[in-house]
């Protein structure tokens, strides 16, 4: 006779007649046997193929499977990399709205309707899947408000449920970038020739042109912008999916192993991103100083503060150990001798940055402190942590 372990009540059962369950628990499929002073506890619905989620599914239909979790794994990678930009955006012109009223920093606002307003104005073009999914990403993530984000699509009646939470959707696209501060293109491939003629003359230098069309490089955007950023994604076949098949997106980007898996230099999740994008986001971030009128040493410093701020591991709290963004690391060493004190970053062609060598290329592959620090400050814009239990999972060469 021995108490059992099966369930949490004191009843005895011999050794062979133990029930699997007793009438005072939920039925289990674990068991634990007793036995010569140790114990064994099997699953006896670990091995039972008719229980799997595949079974049933044929051979040859298996395909989909993969097809599926990559779509969604691409679907995740894509909202969340832009959910990044907003919230560093945002970041961005809260600092620079800051810096603007300290006598340390003065600078010229940005434009003049806009120089009390810290909101991110975010257009969407395209209302289809992937818009719909980054628009409630937006709004409830990053967090972007309802009345600074609109969408244009050819069936604004199509997105009744995004206009009842105060999203104006309507059919201009002209209208829409001439309005917005980013602007995600989410339309499909034969469309964009169209839209990049609709638009093209309304686009402020100012505007960031973010692209999620894959199927058009950046050289055939056709846009007279250099403030475009386009992320480019690789997948293997063989790979774990842990992009949550049953959550919803919004909910998938608060789990932590899965905004881990979204990081920049991950592998996890069978899907990398080219790192070059983030060397354009980087840019990025200094095109919005120089057209401030932000001399290059205050940018330098604003830059710093918002993306190299974070501390952890060998850092700790002493700020002399971080890592600095320093001038050669983005222009030449012949334009820093012919730049003055109060001269702004030159403006930076996104679309080269992303296809070209630059000055930072060397520096960012190499560097793995500084990646590391972009690494954490990836997963605390989302509000996961990386701690010693949760190593970095940036490993492995980035892709160029």
């Amino acid at each position: 006779m021995s108490v059992c372990d099966v369930c949490t009540c004191h009843h005895t059962h011999t050794l062979l007649h133990r029930p699997l369950f007793c009438q005072d628990r939920v039925p289990t499929s674990l068991v634990s046997v007793t036995a010569g002073g140790g114990s064994l506890e099997m699953n006896l619905l670990e091995d039972l193929e008719s229980l799997q989620f595949e079974y049933g599914i044929p051979e040859e239909d298996r395909t989909w499977l993969y097809l599926q979790g990559r779509s969604r794994g691409l679907m995740i990678e894509a909202c969340a990399h832009a959910a990044f930009f907003c919230k560093l955006f945002r970041n961005l012109r809260e600092s620079l709205h800051e810096a603007q009223s300290s006598r340390d920093l003065s600078v010229e606002p940005l434009n003049s309707d806009t120089s009390d307003d810290k909101e991110v104005k975010v257009g969407i073009i395209g209302g289809g899947h992937l818009g719909k999914q980054l628009a409630r990403v937006l709004l409830q993530l990053v967090p972007v408000s309802a009345e600074s984000l609109q969408i244009s699509t050819r069936r604004p009646e199509a997105l009744d449920e995004l206009q009842k939470l105060g999203i104006r959707c309507f059919y201009q696209n002209a209208r829409l970038v001439s309005w917005a501060n980013v602007i995600f293109l989410c339309c499909l491939p034969a469309q964009l020739p169209n839209i990049c003629l609709e638009i093209q003359s309304s686009l402020e230098k100012t505007c960031f042109v973010y692209s999620f069309v894959a199927a058009i490089p950046l050289p055939r955007l056709f846009l007279c912008c250099t403030n475009v950023l386009k992320p480019q994604y690789w997948c293997v076949e063989d790979f774990v999916n842990v992009w949550g098949a049953n959550m919803e997106i919004t909910a998938a980007l608060q789990d932590p192993v899965i905004i881990r898996a979204t990081c920049p230099y991950s592998p996890a999740g069978g899907i990398t991103l080219n790192t070059k994008w983030l060397e354009g986001v980087i840019y990025a971030t200094l095109n919005f100083c120089t057209a401030s009128e932000m001399a290059y040493t205050q940018a330098l410093q604003l830059v710093n503060e918002l993306l190299l701020s974070t501390h952890f591991g060998d850092c700790g709290e002493d700020r002399a150990l971080c890592p600095k963004f320093e001038l050669t690391d983005f222009v030449s060493k012949t334009y820093v001798k012919n730049l003055t004190l109060k001269r702004p970053f030159p403006w930076f062609d996104l679309t080269a940055v992303q296809l070209k060598k630059t000055p930072f290329s060397q520096h960012f592959s190499t560097n793995t402190v500084l990646r590391d620090h972009l690494t954490h400050l990836y997963c605390g814009l989302f509000g996961s942590s990386l701690t010693k239990e949760q190593p970095v999972v940036s490993m492995g060469s980035s892709s160029q």
